[in-house]
């Protein structure tokens, strides 16, 4: 069965074109380590909500867009494989490829599929 991680984080609207070139950097990586898919998004209609939203969710400040991304792994396994082996990678070492937003402020989280369909 398949496993998914999703992501979402507050991105500067002037870091958009940083961010979509380290997002390519993020792909190739995830991609040689076994993902199946990654996805990432622009906030284009977010509602802002008076309770919850995923402006709340982020604490996204005056000027910044949530993004949203996930992968998904052929499995469970693999992605925990894939995870060991991305964080030990220099590549996602801070010092060589600084995240071009707020890493505190992202929120993350791996998922079991309940319902998939083509």
């Amino acid at each position: 069965m398949s496993y998914i991680d999703g992501f979402m984080a507050p991105v500067r609207t002037e870091d958009r074109d940083t961010y979509v070139a380290w997002l390519k950097d993020q792909h190739a990586l995830f991609k040689e380590y076994g993902a199946d898919v990654i996805v990432d998004a622009w906030e284009d209609n977010v509602p802002e909500g008076e309770v919850t939203s995923m402006h709340k969710a982020v604490a996204v400040k005056e000027g910044e867009k949530v993004c949203l991304g996930w992968i998904i792994w052929p499995d469970k396994d693999t992605r925990d494989a894939a995870w060991a082996k991305v964080m030990d990678d220099p590549r996602m070492s801070p010092d060589q490829n600084p995240m071009p937003f707020d890493g505190q402020r992202m929120i993350f989280g791996g998922f079991a599929p309940v319902l998939i369909t083509d």
